[in-house]
């Protein structure tokens, strides 16, 4: 059946699919967002209320340093209290992952090669069977192996790659499939280069990032076009934004790349103009507090804010709630893209904010008639 706006489509890369906990990975599973905490693991309770700021944001899996004792032995409690799984980030101590696999963690971040001796890699993957653990391959241009420097004279994509595919070839070895790789990179085009040539050599799951992409906005702007091309190429099966901002940040931003792209829907899209003399109200004030206001709401709805009547009634037309900027004042709000009252100034937002929630709870209650309607059959 062909599409009634096929410049839309993306044609996903097939890939065989894995479970990290109770999430699905890959196959056509939805593409799932990911962050990481900065608190000291050894404090549970910072690291859990860091956590539950990352599960109100949407995110799907969670991932936490484990580099000693403490922070593996605070790692059970972080696992229990959490509703969503918890992947361990283990770099060189072969310990930690099996102390982590033994805690309760739905996937070890580590690099086999990076483990020691065949023995303590073979023990590492041993602990990740027998607790259903996942493992993910974190390939890192800034941490590329001193022999695979030596070959290439610096970091490339054909090294990024090398490197995954050795240590895939461990896990393969000794029959382990359930794993997803990365190769990152903080210079975009090496990412993406490499992400496009591992895409075409295996079935596995790909993890997408660009690593130490920078601030808020900067950091956004580079991750939305490495990550986002790629995606758009349809490669990519779970994604974290990594930013110089807090974990939660990272988990709207994310979302922010997958709704743009119509590839993951939560919460409210907005569409908003960057205002001009034509204004009938403060446009970027009003999108700030609007999306300030509705961080809480997770079913997907649009949303149009445009301060005049130039492209007010087109966007307006095309989403669930629209206001439109008018003269002394006095607004029109769009229901369902139909004309439907006037609002003034000093009520414009309380009352944007009660027809959000309105809708959303509208949609929620016909999405369980319908999934009651389905049971039923």
């Amino acid at each position: 059946m062909s599409s009634l706006r096929p410049w839309r489509t993306i044609e996903r890369r097939k890939s065989r699919q894995i479970m990290v906990g109770n999430v699905a990975v890959g196959g056509d599973a939805p593409v799932t967002v990911q962050t990481m905490t900065n608190t000291p693991t050894s404090d549970a309770a910072a690291t859990i209320a860091q956590i539950r700021r990352c599960e109100e944001a949407g995110v799907d899996i969670i991932r936490v340093s484990c580099p000693d004792v403490a922070s593996t032995a605070a790692l059970r409690e972080i696992v229990r209290a959490s509703t969503v799984p918890i992947v361990a980030d283990i770099h060189f101590h072969y310990k930690r992952a099996l102390e982590a696999a033994d805690a309760g963690a739905a996937c070890l971040r580590i690099n086999p090669g990076n483990i020691g001796s065949s023995e303590r890699v073979k023990e590492v993957i041993a602990a990740a069977r027998a607790n259903g653990c996942a493992i993910r391959i974190g390939v890192n241009a800034g941490s590329l192996e001193k022999d695979l420097l030596e070959k290439y004279g610096e970091p490339c994509p054909e090294a990024l790659v090398e490197s995954a595919m050795d240590h895939i070839r461990i896990l393969e070895d000794h029959g382990f499939r359930d794993y997803k790789v990365a190769v990152k990179a903080s210079d975009l085009f090496l990412a993406v280069a490499a992400y496009q040539q591992l895409a075409e050599q295996v079935d596995c799951p790909l993890h997408l990032g660009i690593t130490e992409a920078g601030g808020l906005i900067g950091g956004t702007v580079k991750s939305a076009i490495g990550m986002g091309s790629l995606l758009w190429a349809g490669i990519g099966d779970t994604i974290r934004v990594s930013l110089s901002a807090e974990p939660e940040e990272e988990v709207r931003v994310g979302y922010e790349l997958l709704k743009s792209l119509g590839i993951r829907n939560r919460g409210v899209r907005v569409v908003s103009c960057p205002s001009c003399a034509r204004q009938g109200f403060d446009v970027i004030r009003t999108v700030e507090a609007l999306e300030e206001r509705l961080q809480h709401i997770r079913t997907p709805l649009s949303l149009s804010v445009l301060g005049c009547v130039v492209n007010g009634p087109g966007e307006a037309r095309e989403t669930d709630i629209g206001i439109t900027g008018g003269g002394q004042g006095k607004h029109m709000v769009y229901l369902s893209g139909v004309t439907d009252h006037h609002i003034q100034d000093a009520d414009m937002i309380d009352h944007i904010v009660r027809l959000v929630e309105a809708k959303a709870a509208e949609i929620e209650a016909a999405d369980m008639v319908q999934k009651t309607l389905h049971a039923a059959e």
